[in-house]
């Protein structure tokens, strides 16, 4: 399967990269082995079959990583995969800082592609994290008892805007900073924005 234009996009994408270039070429060679069909997405090569996302191939300061979209549910049998942060749910990466990485992992990148693609074939999905299973700091709970509007705003957010808020508004370790940022985002909130709106 194989989409002309997107092909045309990955290879103008390669052409113009200033780092990990070489590794991803050789990362691109493996996966369209693996019969998928690639894009731009993101602006970054992605590989789909039958336009489901399997993997997406990241360049990052330190590393280049294949990314699975639903590598949560591979069996990791290697104990390679990564998760970014510990707020991503479903995809985790394989990261590789050299060029030997990469050819020695070979077999091992595509059978864990081979996997993805048996999950996304199964119509498998990742489990996410509701809501309800957040936390809701103290300091945003008082909020909450105290405006009666500010509660019902954020409770009309959509869940992905509710996560993102609750996970920023519980990093700190000091209440005092988990109040200041709950009160920048009092406003955004009663307008229904998210957090990076």
């Amino acid at each position: 399967m194989t989409n002309t234009n997107g092909t045309r996009k990955v290879e103008g994408y390669l052409k113009k990269l200033k780092t990990w270039k070489e590794e991803s070429t050789k990362l691109r060679e493996i996966i369209l082995d693996c019969e998928l069909t690639e894009d731009m997405k993101w602006m970054h090569p992605c590989y789909m079959l039958n336009g489901k996302n399997i993997v997406v191939i990241h360049g990052f300061k330190e590393y280049v990583a294949v990314l699975f979209f639903k590598g949560a549910l591979l069996k990791d049998t290697h104990g390679i995969l990564v998760q970014q942060t510990e707020n991503v749910q479903a995809a985790r990466q394989i990261r590789f800082t050299n060029m030997e990485q990469i050819v020695e992992q070979e077999d091992i990148l595509k059978a864990y592609i081979q996997e993805a693609i048996e999950v996304e074939q199964a119509g498998l999905q990742v489990e996410m994290k509701k809501t309800a299973e957040y936390t809701i700091p103290e300091e945003l709970q008082q909020q909450f008892d105290e405006n009666p509007a500010f509660q019902a705003a954020f409770e009309d957010l959509t869940p992905g805007r509710q996560r993102a808020y609750l996970y920023y508004f519980s990093q700190p370790k000091q209440s005092k900073t988990k109040v200041s940022r709950i009160e920048k985002y009092m406003q955004p909130i009663l307008e229904g924005k998210g957090l990076n709106d």
